[in-house]
């Protein structure tokens, strides 16, 4: 898998939204040891712990559709190819596959469940200052 400045290096990202993203990042840093990696504006602080990683997230709807506060992220080689399989696969698409100046080729879907499911390919690798990002821990 390509390396990108911009995403951690966990496969699998887990993406939990809370009410207050600083105040929550603050909170699991100090109480389960996480550390920050990368701060995306107000909105969003990427946490590490081992070789793990988390995002946290405000978690507001991109559209008008309301959307689930959790998802999980999952690094994969082709992003494009992984839309397709899922939806033959009845996977219902809530955004397209679509490149990012973040260095991410990503699109989202919900399972059955109801859970959604964010799924990115390194395309590039992305200075986080180049598109806002403030990298804490390389």
């Amino acid at each position: 898998m390509r390396i990108n400045r911009s995403i951690p290096d966990a496969t699998i990202i887990p993406v939990l939204g809370y009410a207050d993203v600083h105040e929550a990042a603050d909170w699991l840093c100090r109480a389960f040891g996480f550390r920050p990696r990368l701060r995306i504006g107000d909105h969003r602080i990427q946490l590490v712990y081992g070789d793990g990683a988390m995002v946290v997230t405000d978690a507001g709807p991109e559209s008008g559709e309301q959307l689930p506060r959790q998802s999980v992220m999952v690094r994969v080689g082709d992003a494009d190819a992984h839309h397709v399989q899922a939806a033959a696969a009845g996977a219902r698409i809530v955004r397209e596959p679509a490149s990012w100046p973040y260095g991410e080729r990503q699109y989202s879907a919900l399972d059955p469940g109801g859970h959604l499911w964010t799924f990115t390919q390194t395309v590039a690798d992305a200075d986080p200052a180049s598109w806002g990002g403030e990298l804490v821990e390389p």
